[in-house]
């Protein structure tokens, strides 16, 4: 099918999203032509006549492509935003997911508004932000693709006139322009402050807008199902909604993540946090302009206004003088003179700390609860219900840390850290990393019991001890000076053993993090195990059991339990979705990260303990990605607990939190999905999966396909060459290297480079491959357990989830375009056995699929199959010009040609391109 036949047909079937499309290249076509650029207008795709040869495409075909892309993403996301309205402006029920329908199920349940009203307060949803190799848009991009995207909303309004909406287009022309005029690849290597203020824009600029609409739309919900809205308010029933951030803290194989730079991360975070609340408060100013003098105020308020111009002094005076006879007011600017930021032209400019300013975020808030019943008092019970729970909201979002930052780092890092605080100290076996397990855990026994640090503080150190010390003591003074919740946890990546988690309390008082209790020490920083591979997952148990009874485990969770008032005590399991797919393949990883989450449960009930499970997803099926309702339903049986932490990604983070509505959309699916699993869970008995004995076979012989075919000789060799990994690693579009130490191993390659190669060719065998030979084992030796799995599609949440994520991998993987890299890969021998193997199963997986789910999938996916088929049409030349230029590429590197730099840019500019087209990167 060519380009305008696909387009056509997409039109046809899709309507409206399609139509848009159309309209935003037509504007880039007259827009070009405006400004002497009439060859390349005449060359956009699916409106122009011509279809360009591989040869005539140039580096600014391909930039044009991939800005092209970005368009139809844009219009997708915008079509099913409408969509969304028109079925709630029927119902408010009808979008799966949403508060509408999980309420009412929940109260089909027989449940009440007390239960539902009690389980909101429980609920907790925290995303939490990183930046990965592979995120392949500059900030610059983004933040233009945002303004376009709002012009694009503001064509939908039916109340502008015509010359309004041809100021509109005039707008989107110049959009689409600046968004062709700017470089769309990262020609220097980002830093970490480029993706800090990547990370900030969303924390300040889009999430605390997005509060406001999710409440709103629960008090919607609530009312239409039949809950007072007043009741939600005055119990302040509201889900709690947090955000982590781990870019300047996340220093596993990332060099450039210094004791600096998270310094700098946490005191960045500071500001904007007041940032963001001085903006709401000052909203509140304007909105409380009540005649209502200071005498006429409840004693309560009186007294602590006068107790605040006590405290900020000549500032405070005037603010209080300001607005004479609205007491509101003069409380309200009371609040914004003590925070703790100089202001210049009515902007929070730097951190300022004087006597009187709020030191901690809790203080501010029991000024609001004054505030909110000093109004219900005055009769104003709409503002203290809408106005200051809003901004109620934010400061119990953000706090005065805006994002908790978490500190991750290897295990093996950690090892050798303590190796050299050991010869610091001149001790005479230092070797702690190669010890046994049951000498560390004598050692680390022994050490726990004192106070006393290895070194003192100007110790000349080796070059891990110095990086983990000098972490450690910035979070140690961050800490002391404002309070620990600007801090996640220490995460432990690759957590092998009890050990690697005691180690960190051990480095943690060597930097001062522990302190001395009656009953012994505690630290002051909980430490997370990051369980990411098959082999650790199966393992957790054993190592979180032994982890919980530890004492000085049980002291810190009790102490934090007393400190942020939990009703039992906390501890957070962090699970890979990344390194176990990459380990065992889509089912293997899936099943085990279910098993693993069912069992960890049981031990966190065994010992009392509530276990947070902090889930590693990235954007991509093979590292965790799918529909949210799904996934928090595919989830076992209480292991969420209406408590969900997760990772959001990269690209990811741009496709969910780029506007306000989709924003709002995508924290509500994590919000309403997770009280109606928290309560269905409570109504029903807990057990392990039915089917769990065809799901553990399933997942073993998948797992022993994959594992046989990348243990074949010369697979390192075949993926080098059929993939552009190597175009990958020397890109620079992410400030963290693809290699953890620089081995050129698989083991040693992130397994986001990983997933990403293997979509940039289609392939995309890492959430598909070992499948297909696993279900052709069960039919052959169990054709009643296949059965049986095919009825459980219909309606088991795990199973229905992981198959219709493999299903829609499936329909984005393409052979034709996946020979085509297979083709680079010279050794013929190798690359023809490489060929069938992956060929062989693509075909067995694509058959059990069109048998379990009995339908083709341009049925049961529609829109995912038209948006494919267009996609496909414009795709092709761009594989076919990557496979062609990384030949070229890999010709010129190996001769040291100096031309390769510019092969290399072209090459980028593809990897680019079709990311956009695929709508991930890893």
């Amino acid at each position: 099918m060519n380009l305008r036949e696909a387009f056509s047909t997409t039109k046809r079937v899709l309507g409206k999203p399609y139509r848009d499309l159309e309209f935003l290249l037509m504007s880039l076509q007259s827009v070009l032509t405006k400004n002497g650029e009439a060859e390349i207008a005449g060359a956009i795709p699916w409106i122009s006549s011509k279809e360009l040869s591989v040869e005539e495409i140039t580096p600014k075909h391909v930039q044009l492509y991939s800005l092209i892309f970005q368009l139809v993403n844009m219009v997708e996301i915008n079509g099913a935003v409408q969509a969304r309205r028109t079925k709630e402006e029927i119902s408010l029920d009808s979008v799966n997911g949403l508060w509408g329908i999980n309420i009412k199920e929940l109260r089909d349940a027989g449940l009440s508004s007390e239960e539902i009203l009690d389980a909101l307060r429980e609920v907790v949803i925290e995303p939490v932000l990183t930046a990965h190799p592979t995120e392949a848009k500059r900030a610059t991009v983004l933040e233009h693709h945002r303004e376009l995207y709002l012009l694009l909303v503001q064509r939908e309004n039916s109340m502008y006139t015509k010359d309004e909406i041809d100021n509109v287009n005039h707008n989107i022309e110049l959009a689409l322009y600046r968004l062709w005029k700017t470089g769309e690849i990262y020609l220097e290597k980002p830093d970490i402050q480029d993706e800090l203020r990547n990370i900030l824009h969303y924390l300040t600029n889009v999430f605390p807008e997005v509060l406001p609409i999710i409440d709103r739309r629960l008090l919607q919900a609530a009312q239409f199902n039949g809950i007072n809205i007043e009741d939600v308010c005055a119990n302040y029933s509201f889900p709690r909604l947090t955000f982590g951030n781990w870019v300047g803290g996340d220093r596993d194989g990332h060099p450039l993540v210094t004791s600096d730079v998270t310094r700098e991360t946490l005191l960045q975070l500071r500001l904007n946090a007041f940032v963001v609340i001085r903006r709401k408060l000052m909203r509140l100013v304007q909105r409380t302009s009540f005649s209502i003098g200071i005498e006429e105020a409840s004693e309560a308020l009186q007294a602590r206004v006068q107790e605040m111009v006590a405290e900020t002094g000549a500032l405070g005076q005037a603010a209080f003088d300001r607005n004479k006879g609205e007491i509101f007011r003069q409380f309200i600017s009371l609040m914004i003179v003590k925070l703790p930021v100089e202001t210049a032209r009515g902007h929070a400019t730097r951190l300022m700390e004087l006597d009187g300013t709020y030191i901690h975020s809790l203080q501010l808030k029991e000024d609001l609860r004054l505030l909110q019943q000093s109004l219900l008092e005055y009769g104003a019970k709409s503002i203290a219900y809408d106005d200051v729970i809003t901004v109620m909201r934010v400061v119990d979002a953000f706090g005065f840390h805006l994002a908790s930052l978490d500190i991750r780092q290897n295990s093996a890092f950690h090892d050798q850290a303590i190796e050299q605080l050991l010869e610091a100290s001149q001790a005479e076996d230092t070797a702690f990393g190669s010890w046994p397990e049951e000498k560390r855990l004598e050692f680390l026994e022994r050490e726990l019991q004192s106070a006393r640090p290895f070194t003192h503080e100007s110790a000349k150190l080796g070059p891990q001890a110095s990086a983990v010390m000098e972490c450690y003591r910035v979070v140690a003074k961050h800490t002391k000076q404002y309070g620990t919740n600007c801090i996640g946890s220490f995460i432990v990546s690759m957590t092998r053993s009890v050990s690697d988690l005691l180690a960190v309390y051990l480095l943690a008082r060597e930097a001062g993090l522990t302190q001395m209790s009656e009953s012994g020490m505690v630290c002051q920083i909980p430490v997370v195990p990051l369980l990411e591979t098959i082999e650790d997952l199966e393992n957790g148990t054993q190592i979180l059991g032994d982890f919980l009874e530890h004492p000085l485990t049980q002291r810190t969770l009790a102490m934090l339990q007393e400190k942020y008032q939990w009703k039992q005590p906390t501890q957070q399991v962090m699970v890979g979705y990344s390194d176990s797919n990459k380990d065992g393949g889509i089912l293997a990883s899936q099943w085990n990260l279910y098993k693993a989450q069912y069992k960890l449960t049981e031990v966190g009930e065994s010992k009392g303990v509530k276990i947070r499970f902090f889930h590693g997803k990235g954007g991509s099926i093979s590292r965790g990605a799918g529909p949210t309702h799904y996934f928090i339903k595919a989830l076992p049986h209480t292991a969420p607990n209406g408590d969900v932490r997760l990772t959001e990604q990269g690209e990811t983070i741009a496709q969910k939190y780029a506007n306000p509505v989709n924003a709002a959309y995508n924290i509500e699916l994590l919000a309403a999905n997770s009280l109606n699993k928290l309560l269905k869970d409570r109504k029903s008995t807990r057990s392990f999966h039915p089917l769990a004995d065809t799901l553990e076979r399933l997942a073993q012989s998948s797992k022993n396909h994959y594992e046989a075919m990348m243990q074949m000789e010369n697979f390192i060799q075949f993926f080098r060459g059929a993939t552009p990994i190597d175009a990958i690693e020397v890109s620079k579009i992410g400030s963290r290297p693809a290699k953890r130490t620089g081995m050129n191993t698989l083991d040693d390659l992130r397994a986001i480079p990983w997933v990403f190669s293997w979509g940039q060719n289609r392939a995309n065998m890492t959430s598909w491959f070992g499948v297909g030979s696993a279900l052709n084992d069960l039919e052959k030796d169990n054709p009643e357990g296949y059965a049986e799995l095919k009825t459980a599609l219909k309606s088991d949440s795990f199973i229905r989830y992981v198959f219709t994520n493999i299903d829609t991998s499936l329909a984005a993987t393409d052979e034709t375009i996946f020979q085509l890299y297979i083709d680079l890969v010279e050794d013929e021998e190798i690359r023809e056995r490489f060929r069938k193997v992956l060929l062989d199963e693509l075909k067995l997986a694509r058959h059990h699929m069109e048998v379990m789910l009995s339908r083709p999938i341009e049925q049961r996916r529609k829109n995912h199959y038209y948006s494919n088929l267009l996609r496909a049409s414009l795709m092709r030349s761009l594989h076919e010009k990557q496979v062609a230029l990384l030949k070229t590429w890999r010709k010129q590197r190996a001769e040291k040609d100096p031309e390769t730099e510019k092969t290399q840019t072209e090459l980028l500019l593809t990897i680019n391109a079709i990311s956009s087209g695929m709508r991930n990167t890893g």
